[in-house]
């Protein structure tokens, strides 16, 4: 038996703090009669509905995804491009992408069908750090680097301060590897930060997420995330 606010939220329809809030609006049902209890708990076997909907209560699954450039973190494509879920074509269960990562950068890619999971990872509050490793234009000191670990002014919002390390860097090509930690999600930003700061993006990888790594896996790849790295993650979140 599951609470009924953490069935909906599994099933990635809201968020559990929304779900309850669906709850208490008399929004939800179950087995045909409209529910208003928070502390209501169900069974596989009820039928759970949402605005008149039904929702499928699926064990939650976890997956750890390399992906590859060039493709959407979506479930679908309004242009027909490769999505995200089209590496996992002997999954059942209705999945999709924790955050994002740009079409042309390629990295760690978290997938669930565990709403609650994904909004405590997603929420800006939240700190798991994330690698980027890009490889931008221009020839990176700590001159030029500093200023993002004091924040830096984004579309009129300061960032979280970073964290760098010059990997390399290449005076015949006027190229550099940088590797840059950061815990926030804005949309573009390591590019935007790096750009900001004179260092346009060529190229960029998420080396990790929080503690896993792409160890193993190849562009397209994926695998099962265990319960010790689930709970490591959720812990990492508070």
């Amino acid at each position: 038996m599951e609470r009924l606010q953490k069935v909906i939220a599994h099933a990635g329809i809201a968020s559990r703090r929304k779900a309850e809030t669906l709850i208490t609006e008399g929004r939800v049902k179950v087995n045909g009669e409209a529910i208003r209890e928070l502390g209501t708990k169900v069974s596989k076997k009820d039928v759970v509905e949402v605005d008149g909907l039904p929702i499928f209560q699926e064990e939650p699954v976890y997956y750890l995804f390399y992906k590859p450039r060039g493709v959407i973190s979506a479930v679908t494509d309004d242009k027909n491009r490769k999505v995200v879920t089209d590496y996992f074509p002997g999954v059942s269960e209705r999945i999709y992408p924790v955050g994002r990562l740009d079409y042309d950068t390629s990295g760690i890619l978290l997938l669930t069908n565990d709403g609650d999971f994904s909004q405590r990872l997603a929420h800006p509050k939240h700190q798991v750090d994330k690698v980027y490793v890009a490889k931008v234009k221009g020839l990176a000191d700590k001159k030029n680097l500093y200023p993002l670990t004091k924040g830096i002014m984004l579309d009129g919002k300061k960032t979280a301060p970073a964290r760098y390390d010059i990997l390399s860097t290449d005076k015949k090509t006027e190229t550099s590897i940088v590797q840059l930690t950061i815990h926030e999600g804005r949309n573009h930003q390591v590019k935007n930060m790096l750009k900001a700061v004179g260092l346009p993006v060529q190229k960029l990888k998420r080396e990790t997420y929080g503690d896993l790594t792409l160890q193993g896996l190849r562009p397209g790849e994926y695998r099962s995330l265990n319960s010790r790295e689930i709970n490591s993650l959720l812990h990492q979140a508070k």
